[in-house]
């Protein structure tokens, strides 16, 4: 897949997630880890497609995959989550926005800096990075939703 359109679509994608969750959305498990799920494969997949990598690659790659989840964890607990007629709604909030932005930060840093120590360019596919931030937003978002005792969002139709 030629690169630019795969950075459209995944720029598509966030940006249509993001919006959604700005404007407040129903809570239901595929809108949360449908999204998340998909980036994160592409971005394996694009992983999987660059030849001769080594160790260390794969290193940096596992530390900047747990520091996005965590980060993405530390996002989810930031999104209101509401009962809206009698199912569970999310919608971020101006601390989400922050915290989106020191993560984006910390994780531009750590790219410079696994690219400094010698990590293969190629070996830092953007699916993979933006997949797992919104894995660890689903997974604190999903589990704050459990808690609540509110039921999840049905599916909608089709």
């Amino acid at each position: 897949m030629n690169v630019w359109v795969a950075a459209g679509l995944i720029a598509v994608v966030a940006v249509a997630v993001v919006v959604k969750r700005l404007i407040g959305e129903p809570l239901n498990a595929r809108d949360l880890f449908g999204p998340p799920l998909v980036l994160t494969g592409l971005g394996l997949w694009a992983l999987w497609e660059v030849p001769d990598l080594g160790g260390t690659d794969l290193a940096w790659v596992a530390g900047g995959s747990l520091l996005g989840v965590g980060l993405g964890v530390v996002r989810g607990m930031t999104i209101h989550l509401f009962e809206k007629e009698g199912v569970l709604w999310q919608r971020y909030t101006g601390r989400t926005f922050a915290v989106m932005a020191g993560s984006a930060l910390i994780t531009i840093g750590f790219g410079a800096l696994a690219g400094r120590l010698g990590m293969d360019p190629q070996a830092r596919p953007v699916q993979l990075s933006i997949g797992v931030g919104f894995l660890g937003e689903a997974l604190a978002v999903g589990g704050r939703g459990l808690m609540s005792g509110v039921p999840f969002a049905p599916e909608r139709r089709r």
